[in-house]
């Protein structure tokens, strides 16, 4: 047997209740728990918020965007002629999952009492409507297989509010051109996704509506969406399309640029990469904190239990020997202090992620409540971390026990 895990055990759990060392050894496990959780919670709700906001980036405008060389920075865009050649050579690229073409174009709604700017995003049958489905509040997608365009329209519930519009309700939006065209539109669905800055602009509608407004002929788009299977290789799928359509035209000479959605908003990207600090420095600071609690509280074992230390090193135990046993008993406690670490830190992640029971304002947060991500393989690492991390605060502290010599001890008892 492990004679240093013995003693080590028999000192952890035959502590008696007069021991000077218990509270301050309860209140170092309770400085671990506490920083723990507070670890975890911190790191489920940044990975959640980044993967929230990320999600429904995504979900107004792809991973990959394929348009016009010659586009600028706005919403009316000049058309690319978007072949089926292109769209099979671009869907045969690893990694990429799904390619829909789009079309956009800025309008100004009016209704009786109001008017607000807008942006008309033209769909087709080769939509994936997952994301919008999965953030539906009421009606129904729109019906773009009839032979001639629909007037239906699916609007934000924040721009249903604003304009004092509802489900089955009609309004004109009014387009700005050479000459003013107006359309009458009709609602069939409304969304919800919380993400105000996009919530505000976009309708969607039969893409042929754009098409006419445009005079664009059936096989001229804004663009290419292009979805993929991982995120983390979005870089590395962004080259890829690029090379396969890089020094490119179509048959008017049109070049194609392809811009990955962190290129279209780095400002969003860039907000999301900062909070990767705020992460740091809570760990930093909560594991500091229970570290420094911990060797306050081994110090306070050496101290209480230096007459042990005395006999065991005058019975021929060595400096090292002794300090693992100090060592194991602050591996018990570490032990312990995780443990409920764990369980109070993943049952408030699990409360929150099943009954959303803390909101947030979505105007200022893009999300209704706080948004948990459970990342299990940044929780075993989390969990790793601060064992060897506290382990390692611990070797110092026990560096004291060398200085206990068995005379001195034997001579003042």
């Amino acid at each position: 047997m492990n004679l240093e895990y013995f003693i080590a055990k028999r000192i952890h759990f035959q502590q008696g209740k007069k021991n000077v060392s218990r509270p301050a050894v309860r209140i170092a496990t309770i400085g671990i728990a506490l920083g723990l959780a507070v670890m975890l919670i911190s790191i489920a709700v940044v990975v959640g918020f980044k993967q929230e906001i990320r999600n429904k980036t995504i979900g107004f405008g792809g991973h990959i965007q394929i348009t016009n060389f010659d586009n600028n920075n706005t919403y009316e865009m000049n058309p690319i002629k978007a072949d089926n050649a292109l769209i099979k050579k671009v869907s045969s690229i690893d990694g990429v999952t799904h390619v829909q073409r789009f079309t956009t174009k800025p309008g100004i709604i009016k209704t009786n009492t109001e008017f607000q700017g807008i942006v008309v995003k033209g769909i087709d049958a080769g939509f994936n409507w997952s994301f919008f489905k999965s953030n539906l509040v009421e009606g129904k997608i729109i019906d773009v297989s009839g032979s001639t365009p629909g007037n239906q329209v699916v609007i934000s519930k924040y721009l249903a509010n604003l304009l004092g519009l509802k489900l089955g309700d009609s309004f004109f939006t009014y387009f700005i051109q050479d000459q003013v065209r107006a359309r009458k539109f009709k609602i069939v669905g409304i969304y919800a996704t919380n993400f105000i800055e996009y919530d505000k602009l976009f309708l969607l509608v039969d893409m042929r509506q754009v098409q006419a407004l445009n005079d664009w002929p059936s096989y001229s788009f804004s663009g290419l969406e292009i979805q993929i299977n991982d995120f983390n290789r979005i870089d590395e799928v962004g080259d890829a399309v690029y090379a396969a359509t890089a020094n490119k035209f179509n048959k008017e000479g049109a070049a194609y640029s392809t811009q990955t959605i962190k290129q279209l908003n780095p400002q969003i990207f860039s907000w999301l990469d900062l909070l990767d600090m705020n992460v740091w420095v809570i760990l930093l600071l909560m594991l500091a904190v229970a570290g420094f609690n911990m060797i306050s509280g081994l110090l306070i074992l050496i101290l209480e239990r230096t007459n042990m230390i005395g006999i065991l090193k005058s019975m021929g135990a060595t400096d090292w020997s002794v300090r693992k046993i100090f060592l194991y008993h602050s591996l018990f406690l570490i032990g312990k202090g995780m443990l409920w670490g764990n369980i109070i830190g993943l049952s408030l992640c699990a409360i929150q992620y099943f009954t959303g029971i803390v909101p947030l304002d979505p105007e200022a947060y893009y999300v209704a409540t706080v948004p948990i991500t459970f990342n299990w393989l940044y929780i075993i690492l989390l969990n790793v971390g601060t064992l060897l991390a506290s382990l390692l605060m611990m070797i110092g502290p026990s560096y004291l026990i060398t200085k206990i010599t068995p005379a001195k001890i034997i001579r003042y008892e």
